[in-house]
């Protein structure tokens, strides 16, 4: 049961986010005024983590799903001693302030990641939730002489909103989580009833509670206090109760009134994201008993709130002493542990990676799958799946067994079945690379990563080091037809930012590029290069030749983006840029042109943006200033090609949807010919002025 100090400091978490909101001219203040009792109970009481190291390994995870109620978090990590000062409230929503709109994984100290669209949070928590009970799971058993116990658990708690549960990805990650029986996931759902349009009642009639328990959730329901706030002990009760639940992920419905007390903004929707005003503010601190001066907060309060730190350094020292015992009682296992989670050595994958024969005949998306085996070898921290295309996608590590509940002795699976859920498996990817103990990958087709966008954006927003595997990857993929040949798709994610798109020429072309994704997820780590961030990798389902180019070169080349594959000793009288299986159109373009006398240059694209990161001599020496004659040859829309290809450029893409044939008779149809090439080519050097 809380006492008085506990619900004086309600209160004044209550004010703080009334002042910072009213301070900043915008923001939500209504959800953070009704769930500061929540916040409390989870910081004070719930929540194992430690103030003074947000790092900690053994922490529990908070999920603030519902983002647009930032101040809720904030005004916590201010209390609790995260190192958030009054001044940072003040600056709620302001430019360099550590208080943005929405919480952003890397710039708040105690924010655990990126939310702010809706469903995002819940779903990415149950990634975070997937990958903890990995690791607490699969290191149990065996051959060492003491009785096998797991790794400590640690627990994922989620605060979300009607919001997020009527977004479509939280169907698919609740029942990814029943299915997974994640009973390190507690969800508290703010069931007020109330959104940006009025009730709720507007857009739903649905029985949540029932489509979580059908889903394998355990379901418990808070209802309100006497007073209209929320019942405060009968949370506690839920949240003892939920975390101690086996078997089963969790899910506790809480009535709340949107903006209590507040007088007048109390189950209003203007409260969900406008500032109550002065007056309002002012009668709401008079209910609550607190100060009228903004940002007040009492010296006693705050030495209760810091009791956090206390509680902290205890759970800190408590459970890194069992994973001592456990390491001590386990050498084996725990030798493994540390194998198995320490950063990925990129000079290790390259060691690993299988070499193609010049000449053979592979398709990159054979060549990748057996790339993953090769890899999965030698990195016990590869883990993905595919969106039930494991087979046609080829990310199924063989020998690596299927990731199911412990129930069913899982836990140590190295293939995640998504099941035709796109938009879940990109969040929960998101979620088991934040937790960091692995490097996942994920697989569809290149024209359902429009399902996974969302969460692409958000990898690419918080950096990480996620894979994901594109096949079929243009209309080459033969008589499916439009519906599933992308077109637009590799422009558009190339213009996301800090999302790498690397379509491979060839089997080298495809090990390379997993090797610079991996190169690049662990900044700091041996071999590590560029950026951290989201990586996708772009694979033709169609055989393609393996080019003479000598290994190094290829890894080299594709690190950097873009490298010349013919005529780099010779004067160039045309430049020919081409990604993917458009490489090889390319040569042989390039091989017509020779028997007219003209000069081409072949380079190969498999990464704009990493060749944009290269330094001016470099582009010069791949792309000759001087040589204005250019051609691009992709089987995809020309957006995005201008910058390279300059004034004088001409482009044999495909600006139009395909249509059902077989794949030679759709890139034929589509104009994609050496035919097609020649006479682009010709056209830009007269652009260029060349002949």
């Amino acid at each position: 049961m809380l006492d008085a100090a506990d619900h004086r400091a309600i209160a004044v978490a209550r004010a703080l986010a009334m002042d910072a909101v009213e301070s900043a001219g915008s923001g939500h203040p209504g959800t953070a005024l009704a769930l500061a009792p929540v916040a409390h109970l989870l910081f004070q009481r719930h929540i194992r983590h430690d103030p003074a190291d947000a790092a900690w390994e053994g922490r529990d995870r908070f999920v603030l799903s519902c983002g647009h109620a930032s101040i809720l978090q904030y005004t916590q990590l201010h209390l609790t001693g995260y190192g958030l000062e009054v001044d940072d409230l003040r600056g709620f929503r302001q430019l360099g302030s550590l208080t943005p709109g929405h919480p952003e994984l890397g710039h708040t100290t105690g924010v655990e990641m990126t939310t702010g669209p809706l469903g995002q949070g819940v779903a990415t928590a149950v990634g975070m939730a997937m990958a903890l009970k990995r690791d607490e799971g699969r290191f149990t058993g065996g051959a060492d002489s003491a009785p096998a116990v797991p790794v400590p658990a640690r627990t994922v708690w989620v605060v979300c909103s009607d919001g997020d549960l009527q977004e479509g990805i939280s169907y698919e990650a609740g029942a990814l989580a029943g299915r997974h029986g994640l009973d390190n996931l507690v969800v508290v759902w703010d069931d007020n009833s109330i959104q940006i349009e009025g009730s709720t009642d507007l857009t739903t009639r649905e029985d949540t509670a029932a489509r979580f328990a059908a889903q394998g959730w355990f379901v418990q329901t808070v209802g309100l206090g006497a007073d209209g706030d929320i019942d405060t002990d009968a949370l506690d009760g839920a949240l003892s109760t939920a975390r101690a639940h086996e078997g089963r992920p969790s899910l506790i419905v809480l009535k709340s009134q949107i903006a209590w007390p507040a007088p007048n903004a109390v189950n209003t929707p203007a409260s969900h994201g406008a500032p109550l005003g002065a007056a309002e503010v002012a009668a709401t601190k008079a209910l609550l008993g607190v100060a009228e001066e903004p940002f007040t907060v009492p010296a006693d309060v705050l030495e209760h709130t810091r009791r956090a730190l206390v509680r902290g350094a205890g759970l800190h020292r408590a459970w890194d002493e069992a994973l001592a015992e456990w390491t001590a009682a386990h050498p084996g296992l725990a030798a493994a542990r540390e194998r198995a989670i320490r950063p990925v050595d990129a000079a290790e994958a390259a060691d690993a990676l299988p070499v193609f024969e010049p000449g053979a005949e592979i398709a990159p998306r054979d060549a990748s799958g057996q790339v993953i085996q090769a890899l999965a070898e030698a990195l016990p921290r590869l883990w993905g799946g595919s969106a039930d295309l494991g087979d046609s996608n080829r990310t199924t590590i063989k020998s690596g067994g299927s990731f199911l509940p412990a129930s069913e002795d899982g836990l140590s699976g190295r293939n995640i079945h998504w099941g035709v859920r796109e938009h879940a498996m990109a969040a929960a990817l998101n979620g088991i690379a934040i937790v960091g103990y692995d490097t996942p990958f994920a697989g569809t087709f290149l024209v359902f990563s429009d399902y996974e966008r969302p969460s692409l954006r958000l990898a690419s927003l918080m950096g990480l080091p996620v894979v994901h595997v594109w096949s079929h990857d243009s209309v080459a993929l033969g008589a499916d037809g439009p519906t599933h040949q992308p077109v637009e798709h590799l422009a558009s994610l190339r213009a996301m930012p800090g999302l790498s798109v690397v379509r491979p020429a060839d089997a080298a072309e495809t090990a390379a590029a997993w090797l610079s994704a991996l190169a690049r997820s662990n900044a700091g780590s041996a071999g590590a290069t560029g950026r951290p961030g989201p990586v996708g990798l772009v694979l033709a389902r169609q055989a393609l030749p393996v080019l003479p180019t000598p290994t190094e070169a290829v890894r080299e080349g594709v690190a950097r983006g873009a490298y010349v594959v013919a005529g780099a000793e010779e004067t160039a009288d045309v430049v020919l840029l081409a990604s993917g299986s458009e490489v090889a159109l390319a040569l042989a373009g390039r091989a017509e042109l020779a028997g007219r006398g003209i000069a081409a240059r072949v380079v190969s694209v498999p990464c704009k943006d990493w060749f944009a990161e290269q330094d001016a001599a470099y582009r010069d020496a791949v792309l000759p200033p001087s040589v204005r004659a250019r051609v691009v040859v992709e089987a995809a829309s020309v957006f995005g090609w201008h910058d390279l290809i300059g004034d004088a450029g001409r482009a044999v893409t495909i600006d139009g949807f395909g249509l059902s044939a077989s794949a030679s008779d759709a890139m034929t149809a589509m104009g994609m010919t050496r035919d097609a090439v020649v006479a682009a080519a010709l056209e830009s050097l007269d652009a260029a002025g060349s002949r």
